[in-house]
């Protein structure tokens, strides 16, 4: 964006929200592609990360490392230590051999993503100039009709669209949404316009051109979605619909890769409005389902609701490791038969937990329910952070759950998509906190921020003051611009009264306590609706809620089906899930046994692990008893490489027999 709209705009008041969506359509897109959307059939919109500012103690350090450390890393095995960069160098010279894999270029568009939202949070010149010189080498490596992928320009542009797996489709989603990040910091659109044009080269393909289409990596669906919001062209969100339901109707037919391959691993044997179970890839899946929601939302196509929501009733009913991590195999990076659910053996990739992030995001928008907001953030504090160490430099691709001391996280990998992925989640947290609507704010989240949200046609301003997750305590300020009469939906963590939804997994002991809320000091009973305490009420600026999570360590068991968690119990405080590690407790942590019915202590211990809460617990070591030490799951493998548990044996047990 140039300079004097960037001001005309920043002079905006909110209610000329109207205005400033029109002007930015009129720049981004020219008048004659302006068109008025449908509405959303969601509650509620989530609340834009640049409108969140994060100043939390356990999450701020880990978004300073990102800007600081994970993106260098990034930047130095993209630019420097593998090919990536010089396949575009290449590509615009239409000459030179393709490095790497053929799904590369995706890495370079979640980087790029990555760097625009940091460069939302605060500006960094170097940062920035980098990006600029990434861009300028994609810009140039696009050929004239739009189409650009760096495999097919270097091997052979004749095949491009002839193999559905070639994941051209997918790379082209990540360039998409890689072009909104970085337009929206900077105002720069060279990069948005690369994939404007490529979204452009694919409708007449494929949509205009009728010729049926599958995409073997889903991703293009939610990404079209987005550049459908900024853009207000409805070709494509036509074009995301379109390819929706090009799916399970035999058309991806004879692209058969390898013999597990087959049209279920990329959610392709039943159509889309049709499906019930999960199966197949969990980050393909993922991303669908979001794409889906994506669609409904902006559609008020009601039609996918009964698919989405039995889908993830299957998740997390009967797929869903207690770390809020998917997909056990890693024969098929996903799904196995429901129950398997090995902890060893556990897959779960990182990818995958940051698509349940953005599934369930979305789920929780179109519904107004926080269950989904539950898994939201069970993902988000667990399987996802896990994917990333301490230091911000090394990075798990999967994620299991027991280890024999053989396990640790690595500085890259061959197929580089989670470090760049979880960057991309952490830059953004900021959208994941709150929704609006006309007339109510959601709040997902807790963590320390200021936020400036929009209520109708004004504006409330919000401060969140916490130490979650390692206290229950959070105090909310709430100062709209003027007395405004509106309802504030404050999440009641389902953590407090059951793991997860369903019964998958539940508490050994069955206790509620429902939390405390007050407002300007006078306690308050308030109703609960759809998980959420919802105050309906007139603010007034310095409006005080405070809030008491009861926080305890809750020892949990696995439905019986769930074979490898017989006899074994889990340790959760607040969201965390808890394990153990042999540098706290010895070798051969598979002679430990907990016991349950014992004294719990927990403390925070500043000097451990960047400070984090330690759980102590009797414990019996080959009969003899001990203490325990636990340790968030997300920290484990940040000290000496060794041995890690989550599921303990239980030494009260009654062993069942095998069914």
């Amino acid at each position: 964006m140039n300079l004097p709209l960037r001001c005309v705009l920043s002079k905006l008041t909110k209610w000329d929200n109207m205005i400033k969506k029109f002007l930015l359509a009129v720049f981004v897109c020219g008048p004659s592609m302006i068109v008025s959307g449908q509405p959303s059939t969601g509650k509620f919109e989530p609340v834009d990360f640049a409108q969140v500012h994060i100043g939390d103690s356990f999450w701020s350090p880990m978004m300073d490392r990102l800007r600081r450390v994970t993106l260098r890393a990034c930047i130095l095995y993209t630019e420097t230590k593998t090919g990536r960069i010089r396949n575009f160098e290449k590509a615009a010279l239409r000459k030179g051999e393709h490095e790497g894999k053929y799904y590369d270029d995706a890495d370079v568009y979640k980087a790029l993503e990555s760097m625009g939202y940091v460069l939302h949070m605060g500006r960094d010149s170097g940062l920035e100039r980098t990006a600029d010189e990434w861009i300028d080498k994609i810009a140039a490596a696009q050929l004239p009709d739009g189409y650009i992928n760096t495999y097919y320009t270097l091997t052979g542009i004749d095949h491009r669209w002839t193999d559905m797996e070639k994941h051209e489709d997918f790379c082209a989603g990540h360039l998409i949404e890689a072009g909104i990040a970085y337009y929206q910091a900077t105002g720069k659109r060279k990069l948005l316009d690369v994939g404007i044009r490529m979204a452009n080269h694919m409708d007449s393909t494929f949509r205009l051109g009728h010729r049926h289409w599958v995409s073997g990596h889903e991703e293009i669906e939610l990404a079209l979605v987005r550049l459908y919001h900024l853009t207000h062209n409805a070709s494509y969100l036509k074009l995301s619909q379109w390819f929706l339901d090009q799916r399970g109707h035999g058309y991806g037919k004879g692209v058969i890769w390898d013999d597990w391959k087959n049209p279920g691993y990329c959610q392709d044997d039943v159509p889309v409005r049709a499906q019930r179970k999960i199966e197949g890839h969990a980050v393909r899946a993922m991303y669908l389902y979001s794409g889906a929601a994506d669609v409904a939302s902006a559609t008020g196509d009601s039609t996918y609701w009964a698919a989405l929501e039995s889908v993830w009733e299957d998740v997390v009913g009967r797929n869903l490791y207690i770390t809020g991590g998917i997909g056990a195999e890693e024969s098929n990076e996903g799904f196995g038969l429901p129950y398997h659910l090995p902890n060893r053996e556990a897959y779960c990739e990182t990818c995958a937990s940051v698509g349940m992030v953005f599934w369930n995001q979305r789920m929780n928008r179109l519904s107004g329910d926080a269950k989904y907001a539950d898994v939201m953030e069970r993902s988000l504090y667990n399987a996802a952070l896990d994917g990333i160490s301490l230091s911000g430099d090394h990075f798990f691709y999967g994620n299991p759950l027991a280890s024999p001391g053989n396990v640790s996280r690595k500085e890259w990998f061959g197929t580089a998509c989670c470090p760049s992925n979880i960057s991309r989640l952490l830059a953004s947290l900021g959208g994941y906190i709150y929704g609006a609507s006309p007339d109510a704010i959601w709040v997902n989240l807790f963590i320390q921020d200021s936020a400036s949200i929009a209520v109708g046609a004004d504006t409330v301003a919000l401060v969140q003051h916490t130490r979650y997750p390692w206290d229950g305590s959070v105090q909310i300020t709430v100062s709209p611009v003027k007395e405004m009469d509106f309802g504030l939906h404050i999440r009641i963590p389902g953590w407090l009264e059951r793991p997860v939804p369903g019964g998958l997994y539940t508490y050994t002991e069955r206790s509620y306590q429902r939390p405390e809320l007050s407002i300007n000091g006078h306690i308050e009973d308030y109703p609960v609706t759809q998980g959420y305490a919802v105050i309906q009420r007139k603010w007034k600026k310095g409006d005080k809620i405070d809030l008491r999570f009861p926080m305890k360590v809750r020892l949990i068991e696995a439905n019986p089906l769930v074979k490898a968690d017989s006899g074994r119990v889990s340790l959760q405080y607040g969201p965390l899930i808890y394990c153990i590690e042999s540098v706290d407790n010895g070798q051969a942590l598979q002679n430990l046994a907990i016991q349950p019915t014992e004294h719990f202590t927990v403390a925070y211990e500043p000097g451990l692990l960047g400070g984090v809460n330690v759980i102590r617990f009797a414990m019996l070591d080959k009969g003899r008893k001990g203490v325990g030490v636990a340790i968030p799951y997300y920290s484990w493998d940040n000290r000496t490489q060794g041995e890690m548990e989550v599921w303990l044996p239980d030494a009260s047990a009654v062993r069942r027999p095998a069914d």
